[in-house]
């Protein structure tokens, strides 16, 4: 038996979203930047696809440029604001996916801009006051803060957050690879700026993704060479991706309801069965459903003589799940999110991520696995 609970990392594609993406590869192969009636027809396929995912997040179609990602829209985010906005500092904070930290440390590294870190909360969430007192002493910065941690699945209040970030006149950008097709978001009702989108996280394709930009800024080309994008990104755009992008977009928000309460309903059954199965078990970030992601739970495993080989054993059993982030995988160095919480060395993590497809049987199976692992070193 084999059990997929990596979802996070990225979730299998949805039939719909195939057979929209391999009909458009038979039907609609001009190039979107011809003039000719082929190049048209792609163009409006495209178009049509921008209008559709503003809508998801009540957003102009103006304001979504198409990316290969979240990592690129973050780059965007985060780059552009430096170059073509005038922004000084950057607040964020030391758990952000690495395409925010990592681009914000070489800008700083490069003296462009001041990076400063914001204080968390003990499950991982932004400290309110600490981020406030931080944008008043720096008006005008850029707020970087994703929507929920993608390795422990604590999520921050984006409201609060574009209050805080209108009352000083700061830029606010968010990472939302996580919660997009997962939360109802809108960018008007948060005060966001920015917004960054991956299709692959909610059962679209790899490869594409979405930048929201609102229309009020204006920047320059941070990939030059053609005029796409509106003159923000130059290359020949995906189109088969984009079209699968939004057909994912469309499949979660039509099933979202029912999609949150069956996967919160699972994530609930592994925390009571872990409980009940592996003692001195804990979980990284917040598990309360009004304050956590329904699709990520870290489980912290107690010290053990095979924390170096437990995702592996785990895997020869047929069991999928993460150390964390899956961009960490193969790294040396371990987590910056569980350094960032002084979660204890120890202690080895596993992100569990679900899917409408999993079942608790699929449950039933992984933690069985896991207790059979750990007999071996630990008393359960």
């Amino acid at each position: 038996m084999r059990v997929y609970f990596d979802n996070a990392a990225t979730a299998p594609m949805e039939e719909e979203v195939i057979m929209a993406m391999t009909t458009t590869m038979r039907e609609v192969y001009g190039n979107p930047s011809a003039s000719h009636s082929l190049g048209r027809a792609a163009k409006g396929v495209i178009e049509n696809c921008r209008k559709q995912v503003a809508g998801f997040i009540n957003a102009k179609a103006s304001e979504i440029y198409f990316t290969s990602g979240g990592t690129e829209a973050d780059n965007m985010a985060v780059r552009c604001a430096v170059k073509d906005l005038g922004v000084k500092t950057i607040i964020t904070s030391p758990i952000e996916h690495k395409a925010v930290l990592e681009t914000a440390k070489e800008l700083e590294k490069q003296g462009s801009v001041k990076c400063l870190m914001v204080d968390l909360n003990p499950d991982g969430s932004v400290n309110l006051l600490h981020l406030d007192d931080l944008a008043t002493a720096n008006p005008g910065s850029l707020i970087s803060l994703m929507h929920a941690n993608n390795e422990i699945g604590t999520l921050n209040d984006l409201e609060k957050i574009g209050i805080i970030s209108k009352s000083h006149k700061c830029l606010f950008h968010s990472d939302t690879v996580q919660t997009m097709g997962h939360l109802n978001i809108d960018v008007k009702t948060f005060g966001i700026d920015f917004l960054s989108c991956s299709a692959h996280k909610f059962n679209g394709p790899k490869g594409t993704g979405f930048l929201f930009m609102a229309n009020h800024l204006k920047i320059h080309a941070i990939i030059t060479g053609g005029g796409q994008e509106r003159n923000t990104r130059a290359g020949t755009e995906n189109i088969y991706g984009i079209v699968g992008l939004a057909k994912a977009m469309e499949i979660a928000n039509r099933n979202m309801a029912d999609d949150h309460a069956k996967i919160q309903f699972l994530k609930n059954y592994l925390i009571e069965q872990v409980q009940k199965n592996i003692s001195d078990i804990s979980f990284n970030g917040n598990i309360i459903p009004e304050k956590s992601l329904y699709t990520v739970l870290s489980v912290s495993i107690p010290p053990n003589d095979l924390n170096e080989m437990l995702l592996f054993m785990l895997d020869l059993e047929g069991v999928c799940v993460s150390g964390g982030s899956a961009c960490n995988s193969g790294a040396a160095k371990g987590s910056h999110v569980l350094e960032a919480l002084k979660v204890p060395d120890d202690r080895v993590a596993l992100r569990f991520s679900f899917n409408k497809t999993n079942t608790t049987k699929e449950i039933d199976y992984a933690v069985g696995k896991l207790r059979q692992i750990l007999q071996n070193s630990l008393a359960v």
